[in-house]
């Protein structure tokens, strides 16, 4: 079987579609189609069939994409292997990040690559309402967030390199009652108007655990994803919320933040990316300047 068309394969089976593919490699729909009839003949099995619109792969088609991803693993490693041979770590890294991660980690992550000139790393930002692992697709490594580590990561075979937890506050008003408390408690913020995050998002967890532990519902008043404007309601005594300790700014803005105990209340911010490109060094090289920093970032805040 064509190593290419076996790519091509693993390709849908990333990105879903016939009509993604074929955008990601820069070629027709129908010549996808075509390559994926000939790795059929080549297999000797249905590897696609009609789903709703689009196409699925069949169980023969998921293994046969399993095998596609192991085969780009043994390439990348001996492709690396070769390079380390060669040379230094080198070549063009691209990274996504969402937006306080890039603020905590970004700024450190390029002075600590300056001393490797020989590896352009490329930054994306985002809103955080792309699916962190469907970017693995289209950037070398992926700056994700979660309460804990997603279990579907490790079902799309991505490889996940943990680099930090961050414990998340309680942000409230600086003449807010319970700013008087070094501390809070789930049934402190009972009864409090609450400035949320969109459904989904990770802090939102954190309030379905205080209605757990409370037994009392909790009033969102707004959903908002931008934590630059959560603190900004917050600090007009529009409400409480969840905010990441590291980079939420207080004092003298009229904000002020409390550790949340008694429940799990931290994210964990991890790298995600695909196994074989895991195996290039020139990436190898910038995880581990991203643990290098997420170190020194988290020994700095905890210092402070």
């Amino acid at each position: 079987m064509d190593v290419r068309r076996l790519g091509i394969l693993r390709e849908l089976s990333e990105r879903g579609s016939v009509g993604a593919v074929a955008a990601a490699m820069k070629v027709t729909p129908s010549a996808v189609s075509q390559q994926l009839k000939v790795l059929e003949r080549e297999a000797g099995y249905t590897l696609v069939e009609p789903a709703g619109r689009g196409v699925a792969l069949t169980e023969a088609g998921r293994a046969l994409a399993r095998t596609a991803t192991e085969i780009a693993v043994a390439v990348a490693k001996a492709e690396g292997a070769w390079r380390e041979f060669m040379a230094q770590p080198a070549g063009r890294v691209t990274l996504a990040t969402f937006p306080t991660a890039g603020e905590m980690l970004l700024p450190g992550l390029l002075t600590r690559m300056a001393e490797r000139p020989d590896v352009e790393l490329v930054l994306s930002d985002n809103d955080g309402t792309i699916d962190f692992a469907d970017q693995t697709a289209d950037f070398d490594v992926v700056l994700a967030d979660g309460p804990t580590t997603s279990e579907t990561w490790h079902e799309r075979n991505l490889q996940v390199v943990p680099l930090m937890s961050e414990p998340l506050d309680v942000a409230l008003p600086e003449d807010h009652p319970l700013a008087a408390k070094e501390s809070l408690a789930a049934k402190d913020v009972v009864g409090e108007t609450w400035i949320g995050v969109p459904h989904d998002y990770p802090f939102d967890q954190v309030l379905e655990r205080v209605v757990a532990v409370t037994g009392e519902p909790v009033r969102v008043a707004q959903r908002i994803a931008d934590n630059g404007i959560v603190e900004a309601l917050v600090a007009g005594g529009h409400g409480i919320a969840i905010l990441p300790r590291f980079t939420t700014r207080e004092h003298g803005n009229g904000l002020v933040t409390r550790p949340l105990v008694g429940i799990r209340a931290k994210r964990e911010i991890s790298a995600l990316l695909r196994p074989d490109r895991y195996e290039r060094p020139s990436v190898r090289a910038v995880i581990d300047a991203l643990r290098d920093e997420a170190k020194a970032v988290a020994q700095a805040h905890s210092a402070a």
